[in-house]
């Protein structure tokens, strides 16, 4: 494929959240080490201090436009102005992350006035009924926006691409062709990986967000994993959208296993591997809904490469990554005993520890970004013969 000018439209800037960090970066340097021109663009939602800024993240250029004033003409303005820093780029093709939105108003405008302009949409969550409309305090007004976003928006671009096989069930339910869904699962950032190093302490870590799980049978599973090995402690990274981490460590009070957890609340980036490589496991427990089903977690390859034996419920993408008995367990999310099984079992067994913490750090390796272009470029190609 030539080199293209590939504009992406991101749906919020590059901090808290993750999905710039997480998804849009490091695909942006797979393609840039490919020969394309990558430049993103990102409204300073969450983050401020970042507005109207334009910075070198490696060979890929991330600008914030400004800060807007609230209600629905800022919004507009918003809006706006994304459209215009996209404009004059003169893209090849526009890339938009997460159909909801700034972004995604941006991207619909982007239709009307530049029809000529292929758009490729992404998808990597759930957003209207039973996501994260279900999830986060929006306004009716909102909610509604970004249910019509969800659904239209894929529908007009020349090309989607999904991060989970039920969203692109999804978007073929709502209308888009299969030749036109391009399924790209999020990847591990491996150049940021060290070597892979075994441990057997009996040291574990939840990196959470907290709403994946159901906070008391997860306390549950602590308790019964504490029972077997008195030894154990567990490394907790994340906080929750609601304050969710701190029921979370009531909960463990009650219980009377506080001591064997460490909350670390949210943490810098850079700062997560160091917890990371102490660990020997990682807990990723997950409920059995559409918003668990739909996503692709950033996370779960991030442990992963980390080199650790992941422990997780058998829900959406989890058996994509996770082979059952050689890089880590997939058990049922009813299945209480099966979890707590899986991870003493394999404390209690130093060597076949240490061998599935090899065949974890080796599984990243095959899921590096770079394995994700030539899907990306399809979805290109594809948009750009429509």
């Amino acid at each position: 494929m030539r080199p293209l000018r590939i504009t992406m439209v991101a749906p919020f800037g590059i901090r808290p959240k993750g999905t710039l960090l997480a998804r849009m970066l490091p695909l942006a340097h797979a393609l840039s080490a490919r020969g394309h021109a990558v430049h993103i663009i990102a409204p300073p939602i969450h983050n401020p201090q970042d507005a109207a800024t334009s910075v070198m993240h490696g060979a890929v250029r991330v600008t914030h436009t400004a800060v807007t004033s609230a209600g629905p003409l800022g919004v507009l303005r918003q809006a706006q102005m994304l459209w215009r820093a996209t404009a004059a780029d003169t893209p090849d093709i526009i890339h938009l992350f997460k159909p909801k939105g700034h972004a995604g108003l941006a991207a619909r405008w982007a239709r009307l006035v530049a029809p000529q302009i292929p758009l490729v949409v992404d998808c990597d969550d759930r957003e209207s009924v039973g996501g994260w409309n279900d999830e986060l305090p929006y306004p009716a007004s909102a909610k509604a926006l970004f249910a019509w976003q969800e659904r239209d928006l894929p529908r007009i671009a020349d090309a989607v691409t999904v991060a989970s096989r039920t969203l692109q069930s999804l978007v073929w339910a709502d209308g888009v062709l299969r030749a036109a869904t391009f399924y790209v699962p999020n990847a591990a950032n491996i150049t940021q990986q060290s070597a892979f190093v075994p441990r057997t302490a009996p040291t574990l870590v939840l990196y959470t967000r907290f709403w994946e799980f159901d906070l008391r049978e997860m306390v549950t599973i602590m308790t019964q994993i504490v029972a077997r090995r008195p030894d154990v402690h567990l490394h907790v990274i994340g906080t929750g959208e609601n304050g969710e981490e701190l029921r979370f460590g009531q909960l463990l009070t009650q219980h009377q296993i506080a001591a064997h957890v460490t909350m670390h609340g949210w943490m810098q980036p850079a700062d997560i591997p160091a917890v990371l490589h102490r660990a020997s496991m990682a807990l990723v427990p997950v409920n059995d809904t559409l918003i668990n089903r739909a996503r692709c977690s950033a996370k779960l390859l991030e442990l992963l490469a980390a080199g650790l034996v992941v422990v997780g419920h058998d829900v959406g993408e989890m058996r994509t990554f996770v082979q059952h008995g050689e890089n880590g367990y997939v058990v049922d999310p009813a299945d209480i005993r099966a979890f707590v099984v899986a991870v003493c079992d394999t404390l209690d067994n130093p060597q076949k520890l240490t061998a599935m913490q090899s065949a974890a750090y080796q599984s990243a390796q095959q899921h590096a970004w770079e394995t994700r272009v030539a899907a990306c470029e399809a979805a290109y190609t594809h948009a750009m013969q429509s």
